[in-house]
């Protein structure tokens, strides 16, 4: 099955709303691990290492030229995977 991609005029309207909606998730489930004293020490570490790590990236597509999506895109894929994976830990 082939993925259809969206029109390039709606590529990163798309990409900043998915990464609203992810974020929104990720610091939902992660408050409430929080709330509950479920928070490991390897998911405060994970919160900080993720966004250095996301931020390096975006800086590298940004000093080459590569455009906004590629700028946008280490965070849109952190947010995504961490949103799913908390959701699976819920």
């Amino acid at each position: 099955m082939r993925k259809h991609s969206p029109p390039a005029s709606l590529a990163l309207p798309l990409m900043m709303t998915r990464l609203t909606f992810a974020a929104w998730e990720t610091v939902w489930h992660r408050s409430m691990m929080m709330a509950q004293g479920t928070c490991s020490a390897a998911e405060y570490w994970r919160m900080g290492e993720e966004k250095a790590a996301a931020m390096q990236q975006s800086m590298t597509a940004a000093l080459t030229g590569r455009g906004h999506a590629a700028v946008l895109s280490p965070f849109v894929t952190r947010a995504r995977a961490n949103a799913k994976r908390l959701r699976r830990k819920a």
